[in-house]
């Protein structure tokens, strides 16, 4: 395992400007991929003529969305800012989906500071148009917190609805096998016990989660730089609840390129944007990389490694700031040396 790592990417303006030479989309572009499957538009989620253009005649079946949840633009904003910006995107995605369609929203909840911006999240979204299903959690296995607290180790997840859209209930099902018996219930006349009348000797995830392994530098899907990254087991138990083969995926802040990953993966199509060309580019070059090499991610080194080694000034800037160790040379997936 090469060992490569990169800060967290979105809180460095000046790394931001050192990677940007390497990002095939600038900002406004749009890629189509070569087999006219997705498309990664570097955009603004709040404009609205860019979000149609991104989609042209088509609207979407599901909405997968992982906003910053309290930053823009590497600023920290007070939450009334926050809840006026996300209004936007909100209206741009009930606009790009179907008349029946789904949406889920990952979202984050300050426990040091009145939980915000979950409450006025949820609030403002009573007015939007969409209808709440379920407020999902995923649990994550490591966690923040201190001796005196309960440690936060979850994630919320908002799913919402657009009109009525079909929900297919073999996604939930899980890998753990069901244990415990003797829940009796009469039935036609007849007395079961629970493993009687299930459809599935496992269980169901519901809405906590804790089937899921958090995303860490020991995983092979895992992106360096991309902070919060979702897994992809969860984004693909998403899609195939709501979702069928062949139908658009969107999601107007692609980050590590989850969504379209995941989508890839399971034959849907996918439309997703980030307003930052580094994000898109890391979309782009994960798509890539699974098509070439099956990989979902690059464990421990980076997507810009090979630009990273023959770039000098690149490579001093991440020596001298972060103390990165940069290797001479790495190995490609255990083929060809890279210098």
């Amino acid at each position: 395992m090469t060992n490569f790592p990169l800060p967290r990417l979105d809180k460095d303006p000046e790394l931001n400007k050192l990677l940007l030479p390497y990002c095939r989309l600038k900002f406004g572009e749009m890629w189509t991929d070569e087999q006219k499957l997705h498309r990664v538009a570097c955009i603004d989620a709040c404009d609205i003529s860019a979000v149609q253009k991104m989609l042209g005649e088509e609207k979407a079946v599901l909405a997968i969305q992982d906003p910053p949840y309290n930053f823009v633009a590497f600023e920290e904003h007070k939450v009334e800012r926050f809840i006026s910006w996300c209004e936007l995107w909100i209206e741009n995605t009930f606009n790009a989906l179907y008349e029946n369609s789904s949406l889920y929203i990952w979202l984050g909840a300050d426990q040091n500071d009145n939980f915000q911006p979950f409450p006025q999240f949820i609030l403002m979204m009573a007015d939007s148009g969409f209808n709440s299903k379920s407020f999902l959690t995923m649990r994550n296995q490591r966690g923040y917190g201190t001796q005196k607290n309960w440690m936060a180790i979850r994630q919320e997840l908002l799913f919402y609805v657009k009109g009525n859209p079909d929900f297919y209930i073999d996604a939930e099902y899980t890998d753990i096998p069901k244990v415990l018996k003797g829940y009796y219930k009469k039935v036609n006349g007849k007395v079961t016990e629970n493993f009687e009348r299930s459809k599935s000797e496992n269980i169901r995830a519901g809405n906590v989660w804790i089937d899921i392994q958090q995303v860490f530098y020991r995983m092979e899907e895992n992106v360096n730089g991309c902070f919060a990254q979702k897994p992809l087991k969860a984004i693909e138990r998403i899609i195939q609840a709501s979702s069928q083969k062949g139908e658009l995926v969107m999601d107007l802040f692609s980050h590590s390129g989850s969504t379209l990953l995941a989508a890839e993966k399971l034959n849907r199509r996918a439309f997703v944007s980030d307003i930052d060309p580094i994000f898109c580019e890391i979309s782009i070059r994960r798509l890539e990389r699974y098509r070439n090499k099956g990989k979902t991610g690059w464990q421990n080194s980076n997507p810009f490694a090979n630009e990273i080694l023959k770039d000098k000034e690149l490579k001093n800037y991440l020596v001298d700031k972060y103390d990165i160790k940069i290797p001479n040379r790495i190995y490609a997936d255990n083929e060809e040396l890279i210098f």
